[in-house]
């Protein structure tokens, strides 16, 4: 049982009620009646108990303590928790101190101190603190707060209501503040921060955040040792819609020339101010129909000087266009404003300090640091290329590369960020000719010092081409829509790197695809390339080709990582297209219900073409292949052919130079002149063709000139004047590959005919008595046969046979 006694003077109640949203599970039971609810006015003594053994999970209990500084003498000095002996609930302690608008009060609060808190946050000991000031019936919420800060006195105009809200487990002795004294402080509030050695506060207008009361006045007072310095950040304010006056802020610097300094709330606000200083915000007579909100959430950082703030870095942007430089702290834009540590700072001038910097593009900026590791800072940039027009921009190569402004900066790139804006029908081109690209997949990591992430957007879908970086085998990249180019550092290789960047853009006209890839690797290359994806994948009914060189005297093996595009199709089909580039190749096609091809080898150039069809829910389409090189290697069957071939060769050249050789020993030397007594039969077989020539006379001459004789008689001859004769003199020139050509017709006499003699009947184009000279082969029998017959004149007479019955007849 528990009883607690209450004395009038004390002016003291208790309540004792159920939980919000607890169950009916446990009673109170004071004079033997149960109840949910019990009430101890002043003066009374009552005995109670609970009808569980955990009250704490049903039950809470409020302390209420009325002090009147209006009509009688204020009780300063410590504030006690009263009564004794309560039951172990969670209780929260109430003191609403009635006081004169005139005389304000003034709480004092022990070490260590407070530190404000958001509505709606909890302390880490549960422990926490609510102040609100009361003017005539308004009561105004000045903060919560939690023990451990800086806040170490509130001074309020009129009465206040001081809350200390308790667990249930946690028994402390003292409440933990005091009532010093009271005196005309002529405004809403004054908050005393005490900052004795580098830290970070972060405090909140009154009711924040529902805004500031109407034309009040109120001041924070920062009390800093002289050889440290401060500076304020606003992180989150508005404005209301005022009548009369301005709302503003007003800094009483020591020291400064021009006190109060007044800013507006949109301005950067001071910083790097040494020693102590007072902050006011000043509200103004809002509109009574629409009067807005007024409130404020900022920043006091404190920190001793830097060595060199006074080093100013030069950052000349003047000749750039569309390019933004922010630097920031490492984590930016989701960095924390309520951390205590020591922040670093960049700023434009002494005064003009900031968390981060915006640079834009067109002028000159001197800026200096205050900050202890410069390694905590990053840069981000960012630049815009845009086309409206592509027969301006045909013909132009912008360089992706990162300005000497930013890299000679004593901070770390951490993102460069390019943005290319084309209309439709052009797109946008990416090459590297000199370190080409390697595209980062899993077997086979970036290891450098920066990367490339590369994304094309349309207002329908993101297409993320994928992660690069220099030195692979990727030369050109072709982007429908507009481009996202994000180059990443890692480490501190990049300011060596930089100077080697040659990452270059165009505007081209439109392509068939959404990307295009040239690859051209090294001889003796290995290489991963894998299709666009994502978090879902390749976009429905996107087309992606790459297209693979393969160098002279090399063959490509490709092939898949996995065994199908792992796709199932809503709508449509999804396909891979593969084949060479050279003319009649064929092309290897797959479905996405079909297993991916076998690797393939690849003599010549070739396509890989992917296109997706609407997937199916949760499925997606993932393509990644390799493609490895090597040396060309001739076939077995191909070498044999080839030796065989060169052997036969080199037989028929022997038999060829061997018969020249015969035939140039026998002939003494052969004249082409007709001797009807000479047997013009070819030695052999009879029988092969039953008409002969001998059978035919249209072969003889019916007059012949006596001068008529072989060609080294006529040489013998004394005669100055030789014969009109056709005569036919063996090729003296060069041998060929293939032997001479007979003679043509032309080389041929008409000659008049005897009348004695029958004429003969007119020659057809398939029988007549051509000169031709056949060279008999060595080992080869000879054959007799028409040689005017129906083989057009494709066997004749040898000058050799008929040299010798001559010689014979002679």
């Amino acid at each position: 049982s528990f009883t607690v006694s209450l004395r009038t003077t004390d002016n003291i109640t208790v309540m004792i009620k159920l939980r919000p949203g607890a169950p009916q599970g446990c009673q109170i039971r004071a004079k033997y009646l149960p109840r949910y609810d019990l009430k101890i006015k002043p003066g009374e003594n009552v005995t109670f108990t609970f009808t569980c053994k955990t009250p704490e999970e049903y039950f809470i209990m409020e302390i209420q303590k009325n002090i009147d500084c209006v009509s009688g003498p204020c009780p300063f000095g410590d504030v006690h928790l009263y009564p004794p002996g309560l039951p172990r609930l969670n209780r929260t302690f109430i003191w609403d101190v009635k006081a004169s608008t005139k005389a304000g009060l003034e709480l004092k609060f022990a070490t260590p101190w407070l530190r404000q808190i958001e509505p709606g946050a909890t302390c880490p000991d549960f422990i926490s603190y609510n102040i609100s000031s009361c003017i005539d019936t308004a009561t105004v919420n000045i903060g919560t707060f939690c023990r451990g800060g800086s806040v170490s006195r509130v001074k309020l105009q009129g009465g206040v209501i001081m809350a200390l809200y308790l667990p249930w487990n946690s028994s402390p002795i003292t409440s933990g503040f005091n009532i010093a004294n009271r005196s005309s402080i002529k405004r809403l509030c004054i908050i005393e921060s005490t900052l004795k050695e580098e830290s970070s506060v972060t405090l909140m207008s009154p009711n924040y955040p529902l805004g500031f009361p109407e034309d009040e006045l109120m001041t924070w007072q920062f009390v800093v040792p002289s050889n440290l310095r401060a500076s304020v950040f606003f992180h989150n304010y508005s404005l209301s819609n005022c009548e009369r006056k301005e709302e503003r802020v007003e800094y009483y610097i020591p020291g400064s020339v021009s006190n109060p300094e007044v800013f507006k709330l949109s301005d950067i606000q001071p910083a790097n101010i040494a020693g102590s200083f007072n902050l006011s915000l000043q509200g103004c007579d809002q509109d009574a129909q629409n009067p807005g909100v007024l409130r404020l959430l900022f920043q006091v950082v404190v920190q001793h000087p830097q060595i060199d703030e006074n080093v100013t870095h030069l950052v000349d942007l003047s000749r750039e266009w569309d390019m933004t430089v922010t630097i920031h702290p490492e984590g930016w834009p989701s960095w924390s404003p309520f951390g205590s540590e020591p922040i670093c700072l960049v700023c434009r001038d002494p005064r003009s300090c900031d968390r981060a910097l915006t640079l834009v593009s067109g002028a000159v900026y001197k800026i200096s640091f205050l900050c202890k590791d410069l390694a905590r800072l990053r840069i981000t940039a960012e630049k815009q290329i845009s086309c409206v027009d592509f027969w301006r921009c045909q013909g132009k190569i912008y360089s992706l590369s990162v300005p000497k402004a930013i890299t000679q900066l004593p901070v770390r790139l951490h993102k460069f960020i390019w943005k290319l804006l084309a209309p439709e029908q052009i797109n946008v081109e990416i090459t590297s000719p000199t370190s080409k690209l390697q595209q980062h997949v899993q077997e086979q990591r970036c290891s450098t010092s920066y990367s490339y992430s590369i994304n094309s957007a349309t207002p329908e879908r993101d297409l993320n081409v994928g992660v690069f970086c220099p030195g692979g085998s990727i030369e050109k990249i072709q982007m429908r829509n507009n481009v996202t180019i994000s180059l990443k550092t890692f480490g501190k290789g990049f300011l060596n790197d930089s100077s080697r960047q040659d990452l270059k853009m165009s505007f081209v006209q439109h392509i068939k695809d959404e990307c295009t890839f040239t690859v051209r690797p090294e001889p003796g290359a290995k290489l991963y390339l894998q299709a666009p994806s994502g978090p879902h994948g390749l976009p429905p009914y996107v087309s992606i080709s790459w297209y693979v060189a393969v160098p002279s005297k090399q063959v490509a093996r490709l092939g898949f990582s996995r065994e199908r595009l792992g796709v199932v199709c809503e709508t449509g089909r999804a396909y891979v297209n593969i084949q060479e580039q050279r003319l009649g190749a064929e092309e290897t096609v797959r479905r996405e219900d079909e297993a991916l091809p076998q690797p393939l080898h690849m003599y010549h150039s070739f396509w890989v073409n992917v296109s997706n069809c609407k997937p199916a829910d949760r499925t997606h389409l993932s393509l990644q292949f390799w493609v490895t090189f090597a040396e060309k290697k001739m076939d077995l069957a191909v070498i044999i052919a080839v030796v065989a071939g060169a052997g036969l060769l080199v037989a028929i050249g022997l038999v060829v130079c061997c018969v020249r050789k015969k035939k140039k020993k026998s002939q003494n030397p052969m004249v082409g002149v007709y001797n009807a007594n000479v047997n013009t039969q070819m030695p052999g077989k009879q029988g092969l063709f039953k008409k002969g020539r001998k059978n035919n006379e249209s072969h003889v001459y019916a007059v012949i000139d006596d001068a008529m004789v072989y060609g080294h008689l006529l040489k013998e001859s004394n005669g100055s004047v030789g014969p009109e004769v056709d005569v036919y003199r063996p090729f003296d020139g060069p041998v060929g590959s293939l032997p001479p050509s007979p003679p043509p017709l032309s080389f041929r006499k008409d000659i008049k005919l005897s009348p004695s003699v029958e004429e003969p009947p007119h020659l057809t184009e398939t029988d007549h008595d051509a000169y031709t000279f056949a060279h008999q082969k060595l080992g080869e029998p000879e054959k007799e046969g028409d040689t005017n017959g129906k083989s057009n004149g494709d066997t004749s007479t040898s000058l050799l046979e008929n040299k010798e019955q001559d010689g014979s007849e002679e």
